[in-house]
């Protein structure tokens, strides 16, 4: 699943929290992750329902629209 746009113009966005783990199972909806832009602190919900097998960036990356912030296998 890649980084949704945060609008407003902005481009990127720091990961603060990763809220859902490798091998979580999570709903569409569930919240994945937390980042921040200068403007706010956002979360970043699942699209789709499956079990997370990767995560693609660590707690501290500054992270762009569009690149991919973790790995979902659908059941």
């Amino acid at each position: 699943m890649r980084v949704p746009g945060f609008g407003h113009g902005l481009g990127e966005a720091l990961l603060i929290e990763w809220v859902a783990g490798v091998g979580d199972r999570v709903e569409r909806g569930d919240v994945i992750a937390v980042v921040e832009t200068d403007k706010a602190s956002t979360e970043i919900e699942a699209e789709r329902g499956g079990r997370i097998t990767a995560h693609a960036a660590a707690v501290g990356t500054i992270l762009k629209s569009g690149e991919v912030l973790y790995r979902l296998a659908v059941e």
